[in-house]
């Protein structure tokens, strides 16, 4: 049961983290593409690779179970978007806006892919160190 607590913290973090920065990306870049739930999902997938690295099986920290559960499972799971993404990109594609529909499914893989890559990296170096 503290398991569920646990990843359920994380989550209603996550989404009030998710809430912020899309909110905040719409004041500072506009709302015609989806930025924020473009930064969002590349800040989590980067998280997610760096916990990862750094406390899977060869990571330098040993995390409690239910701690490495709050981070990815609750918080990142409750801070990426990716169902927010989908229906972006459908209302783009659904406004005629096609090229847009593309670049935001190309940015958000690719962007997501680098970013899980570079948290994985720098939770290695990290390694490294010690």
């Amino acid at each position: 049961m503290q398991t569920y607590f646990w990843v359920g913290l994380g989550s209603a973090l996550g989404g009030m983290a998710r809430y912020w920065c899309s909110g905040a990306a719409a004041l500072l870049v506009g709302e015609a593409f989806p930025w924020g739930t473009l930064i969002v999902n590349v800040l989590g997938s980067f998280v997610i690779g760096f916990v990862a690295a750094l406390t899977g099986p060869d990571g330098q920290i040993v995390l409690d179970a239910r701690a490495q559960r709050f981070i990815v499972i609750g918080l990142c799971g409750g801070y990426t978007t990716f169902s927010a993404f989908s229906i972006q990109t459908l209302d783009l594609m659904n406004d005629g806006r096609w090229a847009s529909a593309g670049a935001n499914v190309a940015a958000s893989v690719l962007l997501c892919l680098l970013a899980v890559w570079m948290g994985h990296a720098a939770a290695g170096h990290i390694s490294a160190l010690k």
